[in-house]
């Protein structure tokens, strides 16, 4: 008799695509701190300014903390396969 897959896998796979996309949005903004240079970016220069917003904290830039939420997300992925696989 089959067993119906545990709620928790469904949950884990979302947390981890979750922080992967955070992940990777923060560490994509963390190496591009200079402004684009193209003509067009450069009509619009006078609106761009960049974020001076700290995401964490000063101690932990956001390039490492995006590298440490992508890891993050891996690894719960991995859990949730795992997971899936022993209960199925």
């Amino acid at each position: 008799m089959n067993r119906p897959a545990p709620r928790r896998v469904p949950v884990l796979y979302a947390m981890s695509a979750t922080c992967a996309a955070i992940g990777a949005l923060l560490w994509v903004r963390g190496g591009s701190s200079a402004p684009p240079m193209r003509y067009a970016d450069y009509l619009a220069a006078d609106g761009y300014t960049s974020s001076a917003w700290r995401v964490w904290s000063r101690a932990v830039p956001d390039e490492r903390l995006g590298l440490y939420l992508v890891v993050a997300g891996i690894a719960l992925a991995v859990a949730a396969r795992v997971i899936s696989v022993r209960r199925g």
